[in-house]
């Protein structure tokens, strides 16, 4: 069946909610990991908007924006339309229809345990979570699976909701005969960029570093980073491992590194130096996506018309997956 056809073949299915812009997180957590898996792979990149409303759902008119400079910066940052598919999700009906089926046979007490749910739930302070809300990792599951998909890169974070997609692809398997592959997560191991007060990057937090921030605004935001707060003054030894700055070094400058941290915990090193030159060093490494952003944000039409061609051909492609699975569940 389906299941053994693709098992041959080397597909991803990956997406990110349009909910403003991107920061620097989202770039090295996810972006530089999926244009590095393009050359090798059939590559399917959602950007995921029905996902976006579970949060979302008072304010859709930002959604259209959200969505054109999420497209900008993803071939900014290297992915390339002709060799990777880019989606609206809402714009492939198969994904919802197919997110319907597989609810049937999901277990709420599966939903419930998902480590994520009550992350989110506290870190946006959410008081009464929506069914949609709730149904966040079929809707995932059924994004992965609606292309047969044997693979999705994710960081650490995200690896319990590819583990559920495991588990109600195995459920579907079992009740109805082997349609789905049962996709493998491919870890990204790039460190986790901090905001620039030491917690989580996130726009509720109002921590980030935007990939569209200009330099001056990167400078600005680098200098006010938090540092180890032992260290007040030049000449007082630092703590590397517990200062948000060295986790930026580590990306932008690791041929610094040993130079960055001899000299925080020699206390040769201030803060105020070392944050210069970190900002100089993300700046120029930001140069080029800057310049690409510029030139995409001149062609808009260009961009809408990738977004809709790749969309075009995910319909035909899930139609075809979605046809499988009503013959598999009679209906």
């Amino acid at each position: 069946m389906a299941k053994d056809k693709q098992s041959k073949q080397r597909i991803i299915f990956s997406g990110m909610k349009p909910t403003g812009r991107l920061h620097l997180g989202n770039l090295e957590g996810a972006l530089r990991n999926w244009v590095s898996l393009q050359d090798e792979w059939k590559m399917y990149c959602g950007i995921v908007d029905l996902h976006a409303l579970t949060t979302a759902y008072e304010s859709p008119d930002e959604l259209r924006g959200d969505i054109f400079d999420m497209a900008v910066n993803w071939m900014a940052a290297g992915l390339d339309p002709e060799r990777t598919t880019f989606i609206i999700q809402s714009k492939v009906p198969a994904h919802a229809e197919l997110h319907l089926l597989l609810s049937m046979l999901t277990p709420i007490s599966w939903l419930e345990r998902v480590p994520t749910y009550k992350e989110v739930r506290e870190e946006l302070h959410i008081t009464s979570p929506s069914y949609g809300f709730l149904g966040y990792p079929v809707l995932q599951a059924a994004d992965i699976l609606i292309y047969l998909a044997n693979a999705v890169p994710v960081g650490k974070d995200q690896a319990p909701h590819i583990e559920l997609t495991r588990e109600i692809a195995r459920r579907f398997n079992h009740l109805y005969g082997d349609l789905f592959p049962e996709p493998d997560t491919l870890l990204n191991e790039v460190p986790v960029l901090p905001g620039i007060d030491g917690r989580k990057m996130s726009k509720s937090y109002g921590n980030t570093i935007y990939m569209s921030d200009e330099p001056e605004e990167i400078r600005q935001k680098v200098s006010q980073m938090f540092t180890d707060p032992q260290k007040i003054r030049r000449g007082d030894p630092g703590r590397p491992d517990t200062c948000p700055v060295f986790a930026y070094q580590a990306v932008y400058g690791p041929q610094d590194m040993e130079w960055a941290r001899t000299g925080c915990e020699s206390g040769d090193l201030g803060c105020v130096e070392h944050k210069r030159k970190l900002a100089d060093q993300m700046v120029e490494a930001m140069e080029p996506i800057r310049q690409k952003r510029a030139e995409l944000l001149r062609r808009p039409e260009q961009v809408w018309e990738i977004l809709e061609s790749g969309s075009k051909k995910a319909i035909e492609v899930t139609s075809q997956t979605l046809a499988l699975v009503r013959k598999a569940m009679s209906l």
